[in-house]
């Protein structure tokens, strides 16, 4: 099954520390450490096959995550893999209502943020008798947003536990006790130099009075390509955005004072290549499926090592290549850079970079409308009259979908679809601004 599943994914081989955590869940309990980007998802998500039992009706494996686009980005590659076997995500700011009719049939594998998982515990809203395996992702993240108590009550309600994993991007002090650990294989990637990203680091002096023009003219430079720039605030990232924006540089912004959709359409935007720039926090420099990321940027400097790391982790991911920018001062310095990176002049002459050749079409209908890819392409093919060509990057949530679509030919596709119908129901269908 696990040889089917990578087939599946398009995987040709796992990486050595996959191979480790491969071998190491099958001895108990695992403690898995990894950098960022490295593929630990992987690393705990296919030891699960060999567990899985298909006569079990219920709630069998529970990964707990930090954020609900990881637990997103957790079902994504549980569904790619294709293993029969149910999942299903419960997390703030979906509705409670479509969970606890998700919960009434049971999946196989339940991701959740520990507050939302709490939540239904406290509702009964599924059965913990049958979960054997406990996965803590990104545990350390946990701690830091506050959710040891949520985590410690689900813990306590798990009577038939057999099998703990706990990953992280960064090394523990202390594992605390609650989590009822024992005697695990440590699976330590941390320092491992074949598993070290291709990152070339750069830096762009700036006055500090000048630090939003050189931006400017750093993006110029960059182009066209994926780029993520980092700030240290939601209020750095919206003011940086409103000036951008007045140069005419199309981009996008992702923090966490946004409602839960439109930070959702902005990854969505991002990854379908509508958008190639996003403005962000460091909301989006752990756990997001963003791939093929080639610049970060860091227009902020980050208050650690830690997180200097973890914004990297979102280049160079795989066996990908990648750079990350800083903008500095003349007298800033980084401690914990142990070379000084390499300086970056900036051209003089500055030309927008070119538009993306994409935008994104919103369907009003999604999983729980019973509707799938294979309907919107259909749909888009044939009465849209679209090449395959013109047809990018396709996702489908709850209640609505999202296609990339070329640009130069959104408009007649729209109007020849506008009043069609899909599974017999007419639905809105519109460019997604």
């Amino acid at each position: 099954m696990i040889k089917k599943a990578i087939e599946n994914l398009k995987i040709t081989e796992l990486n050595q520390m996959q191979h480790a955590a491969l071998n190491a869940a099958k001895k108990g309990d695992m403690i898995l450490l990894s950098p960022t980007g490295s593929g630990k998802t992987l690393g705990f998500l296919l030891p699960l096959l060999s567990l899985l039992d298909a006569a079990i009706p219920t709630v069998q494996v529970l990964i707990l995550v930090p954020s609900r686009e990881l637990a997103l980005q957790i079902e994504q590659v549980f569904k790619a893999m294709s293993s029969g076997f149910k999942v299903n995500c419960c997390y703030g700011g979906h509705q409670v209502k479509i969970e606890r009719n998700n919960l009434s049939q049971p999946p196989a594998v339940l991701i959740g943020t520990p507050g939302r998982i709490a939540h239904h515990l406290r509702r009964h809203s599924f059965s913990t008798d049958t979960i054997h395996t406990l996965i803590l992702d990104e545990f350390d993240k946990s701690l830091e947003f506050g959710f040891q108590e949520d985590m410690e009550y689900i813990i306590k309600q798990l009577p038939a536990l057999k099998k703990r994993i706990l990953t992280s991007a960064t090394k523990m002090k202390e594992i605390p006790g609650f989590t009822g650990i024992n005697k695990p294989v440590e699976v330590d990637f941390l320092e491992n130099i074949t598993n070290a990203p291709d990152l070339q680091l750069k830096a762009v002096i700036s006055p500090a009075a000048d630090k939003l023009d050189t931006l400017f003219a750093l993006i110029c430079k960059i182009g066209d390509k994926a780029t993520l720039v980092f700030c240290n605030h939601r209020e750095a990232v919206d003011r940086i955005s409103d000036l951008l924006w007045d140069r005419g540089l199309v981009h996008d912004v992702f923090h966490g004072g946004m409602e839960q959709e439109d930070r959702e359409r902005a990854l969505l935007k991002f990854r379908n290549g509508s958008h190639r720039l996003l403005i962000t926090t460091d909301l989006a420099s752990r756990g997001l499926d963003i791939p093929e990321i080639e610049y970060v940027v860091h227009y902020q400097l980050p208050h650690n090592e830690e997180a200097f790391l973890h914004r990297n982790g979102r280049t160079a991911r795989m066996h990908a290549k990648g750079t990350s920018y800083l903008i500095l001062t003349e007298d800033e310095k980084l401690g914990y850079l142990k070379q000084g990176p390499e300086i970056e002049e900036l051209p003089e002459k500055l030309v927008l970079p070119k538009p993306t050749p994409w935008t994104t079409l919103y369907i009003a209908a999604g999983k729980k409308d019973r509707i799938n890819k294979v309907d919107i392409v259909g749909l888009l093919l044939q009465k849209g009259e679209l090449a395959k060509e013109d047809l990018g990057l396709i996702e489908v949530l709850d209640h609505s979908s999202y296609a990339a679509i070329k640009c130069n030919r959104i408009e007649r596709t729209v109007q020849l679809i506008k009043n069609e119908k899909i599974k017999n129901k007419k639905v809105k269908i519109e460019v997604s601004r």
